[in-house]
């Protein structure tokens, strides 16, 4: 079978074209990795919109329906940092939904990609820093509920802070950031592992910090499965990240990730992350350096009876 790569078209909905948050993104990503055949067109695999259940294991029921009728606080409001409508709100469902199908394909699978997702600064009554509701925790706790001991390896550049707010007491899940120090949100909360990292490190520093981490990660905590945030706004050219890894750097620290989670034999599922740039076409390029690296791996993890059909 094909690497599972998950994307809804409702990943882009309506959006202005002069906002910060770049939403066309995800639209351009599939585009692109079905014009340089990273994926075939007929591979993707639609979600499902979350279910209400698993949103209200993570954030409180008032703010979920506030937010779902437009009728949050004008400070909520500025703290989302997005501008409100009906399709801000199926995209938001649907992209938690695509999170929730990653983990259970990479549980079935081995890997999987989430075309989405890593929205990791919502908190359990709020939104914050362009996320909406918190995918990587309601994941995370949907798969606790199971039983599973989970990971949650976070590569944006920013901290996850609400995931490590979210999942701070809940036994069974460990929340990992590798981070900018000097960069939002400007008070960080406490992950299980915090990273913090200079401004400007380049690849070599920054493959020679997370890598020992990562495998350290998987020998004792030993997850059942890994959620793996693959944030590209730890580029140099980023327009709101202070790091200085390159286009190379980004694939081999998603390679990097992937394949140490895979030489374990834990599941995992990607998410994209944060990425801004002049046009969201840079951003889409950069994110792409995920799929193509979870694709390699494919091809290389494949049994030798899948390979031989």
């Amino acid at each position: 079978m094909p690497l599972p790569v998950i994307y809804h078209e409702d990943y882009s909905p309506d959006f202005p074209e002069n906002h910060r948050f770049p939403m066309a993104k995800f639209r351009l990503l599939q585009l692109l990795l079905v014009q340089e055949k990273t994926v075939a067109a007929e591979a993707f695999i639609a979600p499902d919109l979350a279910p209400m259940a698993a949103l209200l294991r993570a954030h409180d029921a008032g703010y979920v329906t506030r937010f779902m009728s437009n009728s949050m606080h004008a400070d909520e409001s500025r703290r989302m940092g997005l501008p409100w409508s009906q399709g801000l709100v199926q995209r938001s469902l649907r992209e938690v939904g695509g999170t929730l199908l990653a983990a259970r394909l990479a549980l079935s699978h081995g890997l999987a990609v989430n075309l989405a997702g890593g929205t990791h600064h919502a908190h359990r009554d709020r939104a914050s820093g362009f996320c909406i509701f918190n995918d990587l925790a309601i994941t995370a706790l949907a798969l606790q509920a199971q039983g599973r001991r989970v990971l949650i390896i976070d590569c944006d550049v920013h901290q996850g802070d609400g995931s490590a707010r979210l999942l701070a007491d809940v036994p069974g899940v460990f929340t990992f950031s590798m981070h900018a120090a000097k960069n939002f949100p400007a008070r960080k909360a406490a992950s299980h592992w915090d990273l913090p990292l200079p401004n400007g490190t380049d690849d070599a520093a920054y493959l020679a910090q997370l890598v020992p981490v990562v495998t350290l990660l998987l020998r004792h905590w030993q997850p059942d499965v890994v959620l793996y945030d693959a944030g590209v706004d730890v580029h140099g050219d980023d327009a709101l990240g202070y790091l200085s890894l390159t286009d190379a750097g980004l694939y081999a620290r998603d390679y990097a990730v992937l394949s140490a989670c895979l030489n374990a034999a834990v599941p995992v599922a990607a998410v994209l992350g944060g990425g801004y740039a002049e046009t969201p076409q840079q951003v889409a390029e950069r994110h792409a350096m995920l799929p193509r690296a979870a694709q390699a791996l494919w091809q290389a993890f494949m049994a030798p009876d899948e390979k031989a059909g």
